[in-house]
């Protein structure tokens, strides 16, 4: 990179990242980039393929990469009882949520939600010094509600992906597992 660019590569400007567009289009089901764009519009105000053309090859990407090797693969599971009560829970929490509400405060809302058992982790404190929330708690949800083992930080997934989308795919969930 440094003799390519003779010593000034060029800054990366990806307002979205790769694995936040696999995700969102794992979880939308989007076949094409217009419902895309509009995710990262809502998300990233102002960024549009014309402004970010890099990041428009890469919801190409995205897309070409969801329909050859995730949806496949996908599988969803059931949750367990207590997983439908924390998603009810975090169903409602979500859409008592103002619609422009970061992502550092719908995560807030993700661990609080998450620190009751079997999802509490005593052992882990969080900066708040509240206890901590465990890892099973958001690989219950990438499961049950995406499909796929892991993904990335779930506010921003929300924040990008929309609350009222999110509250939508855990009725979804809620009402395929009843």
């Amino acid at each position: 990179m440094w003799h390519i660019h003779s010593g000034n590569p060029p800054q990366p400007d990806m307002p979205v990242t790769f694995q936040l567009l696999l995700t969102l289009v794992s979880s939308s089901n989007a076949e094409n980039a217009e419902t895309l764009w509009g995710f990262i519009g809502r998300y990233r105000p102002g960024v549009m393929p014309q402004t970010h053309p890099k990041l428009n090859r890469l919801v190409e990407y995205a897309i070409n990469y969801y329909r050859d090797f995730v949806a496949p693969t996908k599988q969803f599971r059931e949750p367990s009882d207590v997983e439908r009560v924390a998603l009810s829970d975090l169903r409602d929490a979500l859409s008592q949520l103002a619609g422009d509400s970061t992502a550092e405060a719908i995560q807030d809302v993700v661990y609080e939600i998450g620190r009751r058992e079997p999802f509490l982790d005593e052992k882990k404190k969080a900066k708040d010094g509240k206890p901590g929330v465990s890892l099973d708690w958001f690989n219950m949800l990438y499961q049950v509600l995406l499909g796929q083992e892991k993904g990335p930080r779930f506010g921003s997934f929300v924040a990008v992906y929309g609350l009222a989308n999110t509250v939508g795919m855990i009725d979804g969930a809620l009402a395929r597992s009843a």
